[in-house]
């Protein structure tokens, strides 16, 4: 790989990985709470609405963590007490997009079931992965815990970006956004999240090839190329294929 083009995309890493970085990103939910299990479920709710257009989805996300704080609870405990089922909207009418108000019940119902079982999400996981003979995915034990949720990304090919910007943010550690809760996991098993933008962003650098198509093969493709550039954590690629667009 082009030596140049590996110091350009870590000084862009360097440039864009910093705390404001979650000004206006769905990831300022993770400064909101203080314990794990408030932080994960925020964290959670926030990435599964973050698709579209960030004015449009970001007040959808703090209604969803207002409702809660206005009982004097955190959406973590507002779910865990079902209080959603009084306090939140029924209805097939869209709170978001494609998803409407009884999609995000559902959301919240599997996630009740979660914190039931397991206590928290994280718990979830960890427990799943110490199950697992197959040594599945994360993300794939992370979406295995939400069968009937349509807004959780699903699928063989899907490239679930949003699951996986997720687990970048529990995950990756030493780092002034994401917040490393999950030390469980190795940063090195994280899958970039993969969207549009991302996904042309390296087909310009050559990083994936022009008839690509944003799904799961291009989303583990990139990931290894990524961690050429980034050894161990190539998840901050992330970082660096956001500043690209910006530096424009």
């Amino acid at each position: 790989m082009d030596k140049e083009l590996i110091k350009h995309l870590q000084k862009l890493a360097d440039k864009y990985e910093i705390s404001s970085f979650t000004d206006g990103d769905p990831s300022f939910v993770l400064k909101r709470y203080k314990s794990t299990p408030e932080t994960e479920t925020a964290a959670f709710i926030a990435a599964m609405l973050a698709f579209g257009n960030r004015h449009q989805f970001i007040p959808k996300i703090e209604l969803i963590l207002e409702t809660a704080e206005k009982q004097g609870l955190t959406a973590y405990s507002w779910i865990k007490n079902a209080r959603f089922k009084d306090d939140f909207p029924h209805g097939s009418s869209k709170f978001y997009r494609f998803y409407s108000y009884d999609d995000m019940h559902c959301l919240f119902e599997e996630l009740c079931d979660v914190f039931e079982r397991y206590k928290t999400l994280g718990n979830a996981v960890k427990s799943l992965m110490k199950q697992d003979e197959n040594l599945s995915a994360p993300s794939d034990i992370l979406c295995s815990l939400f069968p009937r949720s349509r807004i959780v990304p699903k699928g063989k090919n899907s490239a679930c970006k949003r699951v996986h910007m997720f687990l970048r943010w529990m995950v990756r550690r030493n780092s002034p956004v994401d917040l490393g809760l999950w030390d469980w996991i190795d940063p090195a098993d994280l899958i970039i999240p993969l969207d549009v933008h991302v996904l042309e962003e390296a087909k310009k650098l050559g990083l994936l090839p022009e008839t690509t198509r944003p799904d799961k093969k291009a989303a583990v493709e990139l990931t290894k190329t990524l961690d050429q550039i980034f050894p161990g954590d190539p998840c901050r690629g992330d970082f660096a294929l956001f500043g690209l667009g910006v530096d424009i």
